[in-house]
């Protein structure tokens, strides 16, 4: 569904990306992770047609991004839901005119827009929240508020971008069985994250960068392919906060570093 062959973006005369090439099949849950500043929401990006490669192709169910006119790329984006960091959510409007604004960009009518709000809200708990302004919300409203508008119009790809970066553990937690769901009921997930206790969580196939390179790309799940040399005590650390010791191609160990 998602190939990506020798990308690399250059931005301002940085090498942001650098020949970087994978697969991403259809209903498959992926996590890319890496420091900050190593490419992760570059590739997001880059997967939405937001930003274009300085080389090499993208290629999203058999069609190559670069090749799509303007009026063709927005259809093409109504196939994909994206979770943003900071949720880029309308704050002077309510939750269900959130999660219904994707449907009304897509000119369905008001009748289905209803029903299908009222069925993504029910799903994510937040049905009783329906009216309530999206700045009055908790944070964990907010992420699942954000979550349900990236899939009211079910999407074949969803992207997230540092979902949990703003939750509590329990509320991360939560997130996270989310798309996991999301992903059982056939929906192709990449996660963006620096998390490694999400990495932990997830216990699915990683792709791992750091300065613009892929370093690993993990089948079979991160526990089997990534040796971690830090304490129990210490698992949350970020990797902006560790450092990466590629061994051969192969293996990478992801050693612990207090700043």
């Amino acid at each position: 569904m998602i190939t990506l062959e020798s990308v690399g973006k250059v931005i301002k005369g940085d090498s942001v990306l650098e020949d970087i090439s994978f697969d991403i099949h259809p209903k498959e849950l992926v996590c890319i992770t890496g420091p900050s500043g190593s490419g992760k929401s570059t590739i997001l990006h880059l997967l939405i047609g937001a930003e274009e490669a300085t080389s090499g192709k993208i290629i999203i169910d058999g069609v190559e991004l670069r090749s799509l006119p303007p009026t063709a790329l927005q259809l093409f984006r109504r196939r994909v839901g994206v979770v943003f960091q900071d949720y880029k959510l309308l704050w002077n409007q309510t939750v269900a005119e959130n999660v219904a604004f994707p449907l009304e960009v897509c000119g369905i009518p008001q009748k289905m827009i209803s029903k299908r709000v009222e069925a993504v809200l029910s799903d994510l708990g937040l049905l009783r929240k329906a009216k309530t302004m999206t700045s009055a919300l908790s944070a964990g409203e907010k992420a699942r508020t954000a979550i349900a508008r990236a899939i009211v119009h079910n999407p074949m790809i969803l992207l997230a971008d540092e979902p949990t970066g703003n939750l509590d553990a329990e509320e991360s937690a939560m997130m996270i069985n989310l798309l996991q769901l999301i992903n059982k009921n056939g929906t192709t997930v990449v996660l963006a994250t620096h998390d490694m206790s999400i990495v932990d969580q997830l216990q699915t196939r990683t792709l791992v960068l750091n300065n613009g390179k892929l370093v690993l790309d993990s089948s079979d799940g991160q526990i089997n392919t990534v040796e971690k040399e830090f304490s129990k005590e210490d698992r949350r650390i970020p990797l902006e906060k560790a450092s990466l010791d590629t061994e051969g191609g192969k293996r990478i160990k992801i050693v612990a570093t207090q700043s």
